[in-house]
């Protein structure tokens, strides 16, 4: 797994056997990881992976056979020493918002404030408001409240306490889709405001592309990878590519529009893109997803296509797919990589070959941020 080079990291292990029923239900939970304590890390994997139990864990909820947590410096748990969960610097933001419903949203903070750690006063009540845009609610009761409003209180709760770390446990799961999108600007905008690192627990690579600069993928109890989102994302020997919405992302700049087409050019490391301009201004930080069925493969530039985006190509690995007729492509360009899900009848008469150069034709690319 890829390690976090700063000094300025959040260092994790515990190991547990939990015995259900029987021999054949023990779940065996082995986790050893370095990650930052910066920006938000997605910690994902498909329900019954050991993504809850690792919150649970850090936050001193569980206390597992053999456990050692530091954060950055400060020592929560080893052989020595167990912080019990009151003490642990932390905030939690659960699957349902789980509001006081004598109180109003208001009260709901202000009973956090009075929890609130006043020796690391970092965050300021009226910011806080303001970024998760909560200032219309606050004399509501939480019956009053939509799902996602109810959440957006809920993590403005957790971040008043003064946290060092924010816990996050599959915060979306509750919501249907429409609230899921309303409240995915505020979780962005919550990232790049406050400083406050974000370990982030969901079953959506969906969140996982849209909110995450570190990810975790974890399987039976253990983390199997771990590294930066953009990398992971195009790994052919890893879970997420089991998907069938397996994609690519890519991080780069908006550095020129087209007003007569309404189009913007996102360059990135390896290339530009010329996508739909959704009004972003010029010289924004936005992060792109390109799904591996919508990459297409030629061995020479195709000049007279309706497809605009043509990128030049390496073949850097090819992987049969979970569906026996197809095949994962990994392409580079500069420090860049794609994904294109062919056929492997394609793949043969092509005659692709690792280290071969060919031309990438990116038939749609998707917006994130």
């Amino acid at each position: 797994m890829t390690s976090c080079a700063s000094v300025a990291t959040i260092n994790l292990i515990f190991k547990h056997s939990f015995s259900q029923n029987s021999e054949s239900s023990r779940f065996d939970f082995n986790v050893d990881l370095e990650l930052p304590s910066t920006g938000l890390t997605a910690i994902y994997g498909h329900s019954g992976c050991g993504k809850t139990t690792l919150l649970r864990c850090i936050a001193g909820l569980n206390t597992p056979e053999k456990g050692r947590v530091r954060f950055r410096e400060q020592i929560w748990q080893s052989e020595q020493i167990c912080l019990p969960a009151n003490k642990r610097p932390i905030g939690y933001v659960f699957q349902e918002a789980s509001l006081f419903d004598f109180l109003t949203a208001k009260q709901n903070l202000e009973f956090a404030i009075k929890r609130a750690d006043t020796r690391h006063t970092k965050l300021d009540y009226k910011s806080i408001i303001d970024v998760l845009g909560i200032e219309h609610i606050l004399c509501k009761y939480p019956s009053q409240l939509s799902g996602g409003e109810k959440q957006r209180v809920a993590i403005a709760r957790a971040l008043l306490i003064q946290p060092s770390l924010l816990l996050m446990d599959e915060p979306l799961a509750s919501l249907d889709p429409a609230r899921k999108q309303e409240i995915l600007p505020y979780l962005k905008a919550l990232k790049h405001a406050f400083n406050t690192p974000i370990l982030y627990v969901t079953h959506s690579l969906q969140e996982v592309a849209q909110l995450a600069d570190h990810l975790v993928i974890m399987a039976k109890g253990k983390a199997v990878a771990s590294g930066q989102v953009t990398e992971l994302f195009s790994q052919l020997d890893l879970p997420l590519q089991l998907e069938q919405d397996s994609s690519a992302i890519l991080e780069g700049v908006i550095t020129e529009k087209d007003e007569k087409w309404h189009l913007m050019k996102f360059q990135f490391q390896g290339g530009a893109l010329w996508l739909k301009d959704c009004g972003q201004a010029l010289n924004s930080q936005v992060r792109v997803s390109i799904q591996a069925r919508d990459v297409s493969i030629t061995l020479a530039e195709h000049q007279d296509s309706s497809i605009v985006n043509r990128l030049a190509v390496t073949v850097v690995d090819i992987a049969k797919n979970i569906d026996p007729s197809m095949a994962l492509v990994r392409l580079q360009t500069g420090d860049s990589y794609l994904l294109a899900r062919l056929t492997l009848r394609s793949v043969d008469q092509l005659k692709l070959q690792i280290g071969q150069s060919i031309w990438a034709q990116i038939k749609s690319a998707a917006l994130l941020s």
